[in-house]
């Protein structure tokens, strides 16, 4: 009997926790560790990976991400084992896509291409801005022409590459956003994430922005300009939104993300890695300890992970809608009724209709354009009262 979460498919998430420093932004668990114990981390990786496949035996694989921190700041023969072992454990899809994140001021040439040898087919590179004093700002360690020269040794080493920018910056007007997205968009690229910077609590920039020290930011109206703004840029290049803050030419949507968006299966490995697992016809929510050397020492006996939580019907079909409606191709509602138990209310699906929220068609809703700026409150307003 087909599970549900064979509808959005299999992946495999690895957390390498660590960076070169710390960006005021990031609520990410990252950490700055001046030595790393590179064999240490690859025996845990190869260990956690041997557990996860005996949950997991016979699964197509379709996807697998190093994701952080700054991965690339991996060896890449730690990254070569644990691919190696991944091909080992499970059969995978004939288009396994294996992406890496990766910062400019950790790109070589030389490393670049061992990581290409070793297995991995896409490079995701964190730039975040084109300009070095928004650099600066962000508290990023490499400069403008630094982020240039690390995405051409990309480009000319992965067939697929993709990088993030990061918008409604400190002093950021809609003529500086517009030049540069048009800027990127100018580079031989298949995929692009573009973020609003929001302030999130526990960071730097939120601490600063409690003492009333952020200054700068943009205000809501013209933050939803910028937004529309990405949007129509982006489709007029080719590279319209398949989900709400990432574009991508045709064919070229990350897989691994797609995943999560499907609402599939994936397997989160690594200090802080979240994962949703279905074993025996139930799903579980997993997270592992964020404490880096917590989770290197219970690799040792295969206790990396908190208790598991087992999620209600009612759950799944929350997070389904949650991660579904971020799509441009919405959500199946039938798919929603198998998980739930319940059919959506007609009544507020109308309303949202009317209001000019939200899509019907024949057997799914999607978030209209001018619902995607109130994202939140359409899907709180479709999710059913428990």
């Amino acid at each position: 009997m087909t599970e549900d979460w064979q509808n959005g498919g299999f992946g495999l998430y690895i957390h390498w926790p660590f960076c070169e420093a710390k960006c005021p932004y990031c609520d990410f668990n990252s950490h700055v560790s001046r030595t790393i114990d590179q064999r240490a981390w690859r025996d845990a990786y190869l260990s956690e990976l041997a557990r996860a496949a005996a949950e997991t035996p016979g699964r197509v694989l379709n996807a697998v991400y190093f994701g952080g921190g700054t991965p690339s700041l991996m060896d890449p023969d730690t990254v070569a084992d644990i691919i190696t072992a991944i091909r080992s454990h499970w059969p995978h899809a004939n288009d396994l896509e294996i992406t890496l994140e990766a910062n400019p001021g950790s790109v070589e040439a030389g490393r670049f291409r061992a990581y290409n040898s070793a297995g991995v087919n896409r490079i995701s590179m964190g730039v975040q801005a084109l300009n070095d004093t928004d650099l600066k700002r962000l508290g990023r360690i490499h400069t403008a022409n630094e982020a240039l020269i690390a995405f051409d040794i990309a480009r000319d080493t992965f067939d697929r590459v993709s990088f993030d920018l990061i918008y409604g910056r400190q002093e950021q007007s809609a003529a500086d956003w517009r030049s540069e997205l048009k800027q990127a968009l100018s580079l031989a690229i298949d995929h692009i994430s573009l973020y609003q910077l929001t302030i999130e609590s526990g960071t730097a920039f939120g601490d600063r922005y409690a003492l009333g020290k952020l200054r700068g930011l943009p205000n809501d109206d013209l933050g939803a300009d910028m937004f529309e703004m990405t949007q129509d840029i982006c489709g007029a290049a080719g590279m319209p939104a398949y989900e709400v803050s990432n574009h991508a030419r045709d064919g070229a949507q990350s897989r691994h993300n797609m995943i999560y968006w499907r609402y599939g299966d994936y397997i989160g490995i690594g200090p802080g890695a979240h994962g949703r697992l279905t074993l025996n016809g139930q799903k579980h929510a997993t997270v592992c300890f964020s404490n880096p050397n917590r989770w290197l020492i219970g690799a040792r006996d295969g206790q990396t992970e908190q208790p598991r939580e087992a999620l209600s019907r009612a759950d799944q079909a929350a997070e389904f809608l949650m991660m579904g409606l971020r799509l441009r191709e919405g959500v199946d509602r039938e798919r929603f009724e198998t998980l739930s138990g319940t059919s959506l209310d007609t009544d507020q699906i109308a309303d949202l209709v009317n209001l000019g929220f939200l899509e019907v068609g024949k057997d799914r809703i999607t978030v209209s354009n001018q619902g995607v700026i109130i994202m939140n409150s359409v899907i709180e307003a479709l999710i059913p009262a428990e």
